[in-house]
This record gives structure tokens, C-alpha cells and sequence, in this order.
């Protein structure tokens, strides 16, 4: 399973970015490889309006069978990734990388999607 998580930084210890559309970065967690995988979300930094649409995009183009985020997409773009069957995790805001993975594997996150 290919788990992605909105991140402040590239490794496990990294806090989680609460925000969905404007994260500062994705990073990819295969389950299979345990391998982590860092993509930038800079490009969103100058955009003004549709950047939860254009982040969902980048999203399903690292096809991820999860999300793992804080405050979860806005209603666009969650409508986008509805229709890619990607299942979004929201309420990991306020920890690292690894506790929000924990957090997930002992179903302790609420689903938005």
C-alpha cells in the first residue's frame, strides 16, 4: 500500500502539514518497499485560487491508495479524488510523520473520504 502524507519535511520525525492544498511537500510511504518518497508542492506557493484542485491532480498522478493529512481537502477537490477512490485521513495536524502513521494503523484517524 502506497500511503501519502501532507509533510513539512522528508523524514519520519517531520511534522505533518495540516493544510492539503498548499502542503509544502507529499512524501510517499511504500509500505512493500519501506521506502520514503519526497515530491515538492513549491508551485503552489504563488498560486491564488485552485490549489486544492491542481494539488488533487499531483495527488492522483502519484497514484497513492491513501492520504494521510490534518484538516483534509476542500469540497473540489475532495470531489476530484473521490473519483480516483483514493481514501483521505484527516486529523494527523498536530503530529510527526510517524505518529500520524501509527495513528493510521490503529484507527485512530477520522476519514473524509
Amino acid at each position: 500500500m502506497k500511503i501519502l502524507f501532507t509533510a513539512k519535511g522528508e523524514t519520519w520525525e517531520s511534522p505533518m502539514d495540516e493544510r492539503f492544498g498548499r502542503m509544502e511537500m507529499s512524501v510517499i510511504y511504500d509500505e512493500e518497499s519501506d521506502k520514503l518518497e519526497t515530491v515538492s508542492n513549491s508551485e503552489t506557493e504563488s498560486m491564488e485560487h485552485g490549489v486544492g484542485l491542481q494539488t488533487s491532480k499531483k495527488v492522483m498522478e502519484l497514484k497513492p491508495d491513501i492520504v494521510i493529512t490534518g484538516n483534509g481537502a476542500g469540497q473540489k477537490a475532495l470531489d476530484l479524488l473521490k473519483r480516483s477512490n483514493i481514501k483521505i485521513y484527516i486529523g494527523a495536524g498536530e503530529m510527526t510523520l510517524k505518529e500520524a502513521y501509527d495513528a493510521y494503523k490503529n484507527g485512530q484517524l477520522k476519514t473524509q473520504f
